[in-house]
């Protein structure tokens, strides 16, 4: 049987981050599928067409032995189940899919559309955020919606898309990442800190 792992970000922008964590991934699923999401408890930044650009150039400087990373847009959707009901299409009913999601999240699930049915068709994946601890009330929580609930044996890079928006660390950044926003001339605060230092 296979397994796959689903993961949808907002990638506002991507980060090295997200970089590190779909490299564990593609150690231990047979397939990964990305893709840039809106998420309806955030507001976004980027137009969705530009996080995809930006995804896809981060996987593409992956360098995974099995290269078993994609870019699968298409399972892009507000609502989780609709993405695991694209995901069947595809990849058929007797595919074994984990859904991953980091720790910040956590404490959304139980808010998330029929959340119910989907817990009863994946498996959960938390991957622990610096600053996002795992609660144990959270996690039984999920636990009692029917989550069949693992958590990865690392902790994600101490870098976020947050920081990068509020003008903090591009150090978070990969380079394709940096020269893609340049070029598309995204992110205000790029553009500020450029001209403060054109200034100097």
């Amino acid at each position: 049987m296979n397994k796959i792992a689903l993961f949808g970000t907002s990638a506002d922008p991507p980060t090295a981050g997200h970089q590190t964590i779909l490299r564990w991934l593609s150690e231990r699923y047979d397939w990964v599928a990305v893709w840039a999401a809106d998420n309806p408890f955030k507001a976004h930044q980027t137009l969705l067409a530009h996080r995809a650009a930006m995804l896809r150039l981060l996987i593409a400087d992956i360098d995974a032995p099995r290269q078993n990373i994609a870019l699968e847009q298409d399972l892009s959707s507000l609502r989780t189940l609709e993405t695991l009901e694209k995901a069947k299409l595809r990849w058929g009913t007797q595919t074994e899919f984990t859904l991953v999601i980091g720790s910040d999240l956590l404490s959304q699930l139980p808010r998330w559309y029929r959340i119910e049915e989907l817990l009863q068709q994946v498996e959960l994946l938390i991957v622990p955020r610096p600053g996002y601890a795992i609660d144990e009330a959270s996690l039984e929580t999920v636990q009692q919606l029917g989550g069949k609930i693992a958590i990865a044996s690392f902790t994600g890079l101490d870098v976020s898309s947050t920081a990068y928006r509020e003008c903090g660390d591009t150090a978070a950044l990969t380079p394709p990442i940096v020269a893609y926003i340049h070029q598309q001339h995204l992110y205000k605060c790029l553009d500020a800190t450029t001209k403060s230092f054109q200034l100097l």
